[in-house]
């Protein structure tokens, strides 16, 4: 299992929240989603061997969010 966290921009409001929880966990090898407003911080437990960080990115871009690489 692997643990990451990454910095989105453009979460506004709980709405924002629910969006990106629920694109990252349709993802295949998804076990947890945690968004933290605040932070601009989602931290995600995944399977590397279903999914990875460019397919957990490309969802979070998707659905309307900019990711920040580390």
């Amino acid at each position: 299992m692997t643990h990451k966290n990454i910095i989105v921009e453009g979460m506004t409001c709980e709405h924002c929240v629910e969006t990106v929880t629920k694109a990252v966990n349709s993802l295949d090898g998804i076990s947890q989603v945690s968004v933290d407003l605040d932070k601009k911080q989602v931290t995600v437990d995944f399977d590397d061997s279903r999914t990875d960080m460019d397919a957990i990115s490309s969802k979070i871009i998707e659905v309307g969010f900019e990711v920040v690489l580390n």
